[in-house]
């Protein structure tokens, strides 16, 4: 096998149409090889140490490779759990910027680089070769052709999300050959992509699709992880949504079909740990190559310090590891282009130990990135850190997943008390969190549900969490569901409390679809989707997670339509999206851009808006030409009689859509035309033209 001295650049094994330059960054290691596999990746054919050492990166050029080589990594330096360092040269190690994996992580001790059982880790190294039940990398001739591919580009003002799981979204759908259910090839079935459009989504969010593993605890007891955030690989696709050997290409053909049909493509990434766990977790890459550098240790360097609860957190003040978030990032959107991210635990990405810094040194060189700056970046504005909780801290340029949103919607429709100026602000897109630095409603991704949680079904079917299926006696989970059965727990046949449900539904979902801000539906919430009240069914592979394509009930597919109407209703009028926050401003005849209106008629007092039984409101939005919509909100358990305003004046107003019936259009009857009958826990949309 020639070698020559290659470049230090770019990390990662390359090839360049002639040969493949080798380059993996480690501070603390004293030799880096290149182990090379037979093409099923069962048999180590040779190991060759990279010949040269610059700035911290040990690399070589191989005239030899090609694309198709199977490959792995070994790095030799101390084992001193004690300041730090974890090399152990007999553990195979995944190269961080792996294009493609073969296989799967297969759970043994040989994983680990202490031995397993003894009183303390850093005291007693394992030298077990762990290359038989590790995944090998792959080299890979990264060219595509793209075609006509051309990103929808939709303005953040008109995108409307939808989260979903690359496996749950086809591991039911017939019409999918079986080898490609659950996988991105699935995801180009044209009744995927029917769905999608006729729903009228703009971008599909996916759950980590990164290369992850399946947790050893898991494992063991016949489960999985489901969700995936559990990275181990930022470049890699995950092999199980994928089809061998096109691995990446799958993907890309899934980003094209999807752009044809108008959609955007959104990755949930996770930067802020990896699938090596704590100081007891295995040795799969980042820990072998250099553990001092890529994680910050606690002050003992034998531990980490952990800000998201899944025993590590990467290191991104050092250059290097920052270097291969940012590249990770780029190559998503230049190579696989797609359209945008959703951060998980976006705090833990900001901080300085303790504290959170939205000009730290992340997002200060995801700001000034020329290709970055330009995509959709969404972060969940939390960890588990001190001080953990950030919403409305991002910079500008940034939107954030709104769970003060979810949790005020939620609370407003079971009927909690003085929620009514706090549903208020989520209506007119959370002023209070994002209305400055000249900040857009769009910044706040509202939703109602997400994967963390019930579904909007369970929502209303279940006070209680019911997670015995994930094996920890029901107590996993949160206890603040927010949640309301409806009188009865889980499943009936009562047709009184199934109405009930689907009204309530339908509530929930015309308030996400009619506040300002960016909308995010979950997968299934659309068509009932249930997970039987789990929620948090990150370990659940199967039916709990999965969408049923069939045997829906009439009223599920009717809400569908009452879902596909609501979305059609935001995308026609401009004032359920606009670009500014709206404070009150006189816009026609001496009607404000939007108006809060009591029940009993006339504006909102501050005195009513202190009122703890304040259930019934209204919430007028007008034009310059005297348009107006007006959406009327009750959430008490009786009915309510609503004063229509006397500006304009109260005559034609049309009824656009009900909730307690799912009704569309026609006229409003009323035997006073001032005075509107509003049932209980229901909305009222009115329109009104000059």
């Amino acid at each position: 096998m020639r070698v020559e001295h290659g470049l230090p650049y770019p990390l990662g094994a390359t090839w360049d149409g002639s040969g493949v330059n080798v380059a993996v960054y480690s501070a603390n290691a004293q030799k880096i090889e290149l182990c090379l596999f037979d093409s099923n990746g069962r048999r180590e054919l040779q190991r060759i140490p990279l010949p040269e050492h610059t700035h911290e990166v040990w690399h070589g050029y191989f005239p030899d490779l090609a694309p198709g080589q199977v490959y792995g990594l070994r790095a030799h330096g101390p084992y001193d759990p004690a300041q730090g360092h974890r090399f152990n040269p007999a553990k195979l190690l995944i190269d961080p910027y792996a294009k493609l994996l073969l296989g799967n992580l297969r759970w043994h001790d040989a994983c680990f680089g202490y031995r397993i059982g003894s009183s303390r880790e850093d005291l007693s190294i394992d030298r077990r070769d762990s290359a038989f039940v590790m995944p090998k990398c792959v080299i890979i001739d990264g060219a595509t052709t793209w075609g006509n591919d051309v990103p929808p580009a939709h303005a953040w003002s008109d995108t409307i999300i939808y989260e979903a799981h690359v496996t749950g979204l086809t591991a039911q759908l017939s019409e999918v050959p079986e080898q490609f259910r659950g996988t991105f090839s699935g995801l180009t079935h044209p009744r995927v992509i029917d769905h999608l459009v006729k729903l009228g989504i703009t971008a599909i969010e996916l759950m980590p699709v990164q290369a992850f593993f399946d947790d050893r605890y898991l494992v063991e007891k016949r489960l999985t992880n489901y969700w995936g955030y559990n990275t181990i690989g930022f470049f890699a696709a995950a092999p199980r949504y994928t089809s061998p050997p096109a691995g990446v290409q799958d993907f890309k053909r899934m980003v094209r079909k999807l752009h044809e049909a108008g959609i955007e493509v959104i990755l949930d990434v996770v930067y802020n740990h990896t699938a090596e766990g704590n100081q007891l977790g295995p040795t799969l890459s980042f820990r072998g190559l250099d553990n001092a550098s890529y994680y910050i240790l606690g002050d003992d360097p034998r531990y980490y310090y952990d800000t998201t609860g899944c025993g590590n957190t990467l290191n991104l003040r050092n250059a290097r590891v920052l270097q291969m978030v940012m590249d990770s990032l780029r190559y998503w959107v230049q190579e696989c282009h797609v359209d945008g991210f959703r951060f998980d635990l976006a705090t833990a990405l900001g901080r300085e130990r303790d504290s959170f810094d939205p000009s730290s040194i992340f997002y200060d060189a995801v700001h000034q990135d020329p290709v970055l700056s330009e995509v959709k970046l969404i972060a969940e504005p939390w960890d588990l850190g001190p001080d953990g909780y950030q919403l409305g801290n991002f910079s500008p340029g940034w939107a954030e997943w709104n769970g003060a949103y979810r949790d005020v919607v939620r609370s407003f429709w079971r009927g909690d008390e003085a929620m009514a100026p706090s549903l208020a602000q989520g209506l007119l897109g959370s002023a209070p969190f994002f209305d400055h630095k000249g900040r857009k409603p769009w910044a706040s991704v509202n939703f109602v549900t997400a994967h963390d949680g019930f579904t909007l079904a369970d929502l209303y079917s279940y006070n209680e969490r019911h997670n015995e299926a994930n094996l920890e006696d029901n107590q996993d989970g949160h206890d603040d569901n927010r949640s309301w059965n409806c009188g009865v727990e889980g499943p009936t046949d009562d047709p009184a409390i199934k109405a009930l449900r689907l009204r309530m539904r339908r509530n929930a979902m015309a308030t996400l679809l009619l506040s300002q801000g960016t909308p995010m539906l979950l997968m299934g919430d659309e068509i009932g989707r249930s997970q039987n009240g789990n929620n948090n069914a990150y370990c659940q592979d199967n039916e709990i997670n999965w969408l049923a394509w069939e045997g829906h009930e009439p009223e599920d597919l009717e809400f569908f339509d009452f879902v596909s109407q609501l979305v059609q209703l935001r995308r026609l009028h401009p004032r359920l999206r606009v670009p500014q926050f709206l404070h009150g401003q006189p816009v026609f005849e001496g009607i404000k851009d939007v108006t809060w209106l009591h029940p009993a008629g006339g504006e909102i007092t501050p005195e009513q808006w202190q009122d703890p039984e304040l259930r019934t409101l209204g919430l007028m939005h007008c034009d310059s030409r005297g348009t107006c919509l007006l959406t009327l909100f009750n959430s008490f358990h009786e009915p309510v009689e609503f004063h229509l305003p006397q500006q304009p004046e109260p005559e034609g107003w049309k009824l656009v859509m009900r909730t307690d019936s799912g009704q569309w259009g026609g006229d409003l009857e009323r035997e006073v035309p001032e005075r509107v009958f509003l049932p209980e826990r229901c909305v009222i949309l009115l329109e009104k033209t000059q």
